[in-house]
């Protein structure tokens, strides 16, 4: 048997960042390998959450939380676990959830990472929902 090339997966994956890994976060995405696709800029529902040196979200509701939408490789899709601290527990500080985003006229399913309801006790809420230009 002849060995096949290495190619993407044949289903695409996309998350959605909303912290410091969107462009010019102290994270951005765009620096780590394998490389993501921006896709676009996008808003889920959700209030963010001001964490010190990073935010966290609190999925749905009637506020929205500004972002980018990526596409992704699986060998990355790990590396973000981690760095979110995603545990097959759910014990993590946050849990990876999956969401339909609407970026421009496509509706795609996007992974987000979603900050653990404990983790966000008394801290203040970003009103704007976007951690870029919150200041």
């Amino acid at each position: 048997m002849m060995p096949q090339p290495d190619r993407p997966s044949a289903t695409p994956r996309y998350v959605f960042v909303y912290g410091t890994l969107r462009a010019g976060g102290s994270n951005d995405i765009a620096r780590w390998r394998p490389a993501p696709q921006l896709v676009g800029e996008a808003e889920i529902a959700g209030t963010l959450y001001d964490l010190g040196a990073y935010p966290g979200a609190r999925l749905g509701g009637a506020a929205r939380v500004r972002g980018e939408v990526y596409r992704i490789d699986t060998a990355l899709e790990s590396q973000l676990d981690q760095l979110e601290d995603v545990r097959p527990d759910d014990q993590g500080e946050y849990l990876k959830r999956e969401v339909q985003v609407q970026v421009g006229a496509r509706a795609l399913a996007c992974l987000v990472y979603e900050i653990q309801l404990e983790r966000v006790a008394g801290r203040p809420v970003i009103a704007s929902g976007d951690w870029i230009r919150r200041g």
